[in-house]
């Protein structure tokens, strides 16, 4: 019986590691289609990023930043509030170099090399001396991106600078609904061609549809850089009422938002992911809103094509097989330890009478006893006798149930007696162990 237990625990050892090995093959791939190719990259220096602004030589601009404290060449764009700046510096000096966004990388690489500028920006990337100040949050992406507003980087940077506490959060920017002559403005341009280009937009180009939105016309409007401080207009919500199920992009400066059909699923996702990545090369280059537009789409197509957003994964039988995996390798473990004490139980009492019990032993050795008899004298017969009296006292021990331990431990004596009786008769085929083994296995 424990031989072919142990050779059952082999055989489900052996099938549980085949099932686990063949298991590992198995994959599953769900997909909602294949993402359309990405565009090829556009040549650095070729999306029209670069502004064709210069600057003046090294020395004037050294001059004209210690003449001043706030230096502002033409075509600069940043804005910031000064009450806010003065409290973060706390009354410490300070000088700012202000350069328009779009710089050649050597002009760029002037600009950071005026020594006597305490902070330098250029577009809307803020530095000075060792650190770079960089907005990590869309409620300061908006400000950076619609309006040209660094205030929140530029007091951080100052305080640092100074040695003094971080100053607080930005306030949000405010917002307000269009009014009724603006939002008419906006939507008769919107049935007319899909789009509306506010004056100074340089959005011209908007693709009419696009694999962003599959299956529906998305309607752009355009807006140039908003002043910094007031209101942004917020057209999106109002538009998607008046087109319901269309989606809306509205492009204010080199910030989008989006509303429409799954807005609250994807957008917040797709704002954080685009400016979370472009942010530093959006705030020092002047790219136009097209190519702003067309990076942005990309990411929204990347995104819904991943299939996390908008709609609900396939349905996916349940597999036992998957639920079971994890607990194949402890059952392999199991009956491979099974398996291995069972062989070495086998190996351990291999040498031992297959039945031990006090009957089974007292019978074996009677038995012995009665064959050997007929063959001893002398010293042999004097070992037989010492045996045969132990044998006796076992079974009367035996017959009064007195405990095992007591009864084996004559049985163990009577052993003894016969294993020299064997000895002395030179016959080692009487010896207790290869007697019982051959009669009682």
């Amino acid at each position: 019986m424990t031989d072919r237990i142990r050779w059952v625990l082999l055989a489900a050892a052996v099938a549980v590691l085949v099932t686990f090995l063949l298991v590992q093959k198995q994959s599953t791939d769900v997909s909602y289609g294949q993402a359309p190719a990405a565009k090829d990259p556009i040549p650095e220096g070729s999306a029209g990023e670069l502004s064709g602004a210069t600057l003046p030589s090294d020395e004037q601009l050294t001059a004209m930043v210690g003449a001043a404290p706030v230096v502002r060449l033409p075509g600069a764009i940043a804005t910031w509030d000064d009450q806010a700046v003065r409290a973060a510096a706390g009354g410490t000096g300070y000088r700012i170099l202000v350069v328009p966004p779009g710089l050649k990388k050597a002009d760029a690489q002037r600009v950071h090399e005026v020594e006597a500028a305490t902070v330098r920006i250029v577009g809307t990337e803020v530095s000075g001396g060792i650190y770079q100040a960089s907005a990590d949050r869309a409620s300061e992406w908006i400000h950076q991106f619609a309006t040209g507003d660094v205030t929140g980087s530029l007091t951080t940077l100052i305080a640092r600078l100074n040695h003094r506490p971080e100053p607080p959060d930005q306030p949000a920017i405010a917002r307000r609904d269009p009014t009724a002559g603006e939002l008419t403005a906006v939507t008769t341009a919107l049935r007319g061609t899909g789009r509306y280009l506010a004056p100074g937009a340089t959005l011209n180009d908007a693709p009419a549809t696009t694999s962003a939105f599959p299956g529906a016309q998305p309607l752009y409007v355009a807006l140039p850089r908003q002043p910094a401080g007031q209101p942004l207009v917020h057209f999106g919500p109002a538009l998607a009422k008046e087109f319901p199920g269309r989606p809306i992009v509205a492009v204010y400066g080199q910030w989008i938002e989006y509303d429409g059909p799954s807005a609250a699923a994807f957008s917040e996702v797709v704002t954080a992911s685009f400016y979370g990545q472009f942010a530093d090369r959006l705030s020092e280059y002047a790219y136009p809103q097209r190519n702003v537009l067309g990076a942005w789409l990309d990411r929204v197509t990347a995104i819904r094509y991943a299939g996390l957003f908008d709609r609900p994964l396939p349905y996916t039988p349940f597999d036992p097989l998957r639920v079971a995996l994890p607990a194949l390798p402890w059952l392999f473990a199991a009956c491979a330890v099974g398996f291995l004490a069972l062989s070495a139980r086998r190996v351990v009492h291999r040498d031992r009478p297959a039945t031990t019990g006090v009957p089974a032993r007292l019978a074996g050795l009677t038995a012995l006893a009665v064959e050997v008899s007929g063959l001893t004298d002398g010293a042999s017969a004097a070992a037989l006798t010492r045996g045969i009296t132990q044998l006796t006292a076992a079974g009367e021990a035996f017959t009064e149930k007195l405990p095992d331990r007591h009864v084996h431990s004559l049985l163990d004596a009577a052993e003894s007696d016969l294993d020299t009786t064997a000895d002395l008769i030179g016959r080692p085929d009487y010896r207790p162990a290869a007697f019982l083994r051959g009669r009682l296995a």
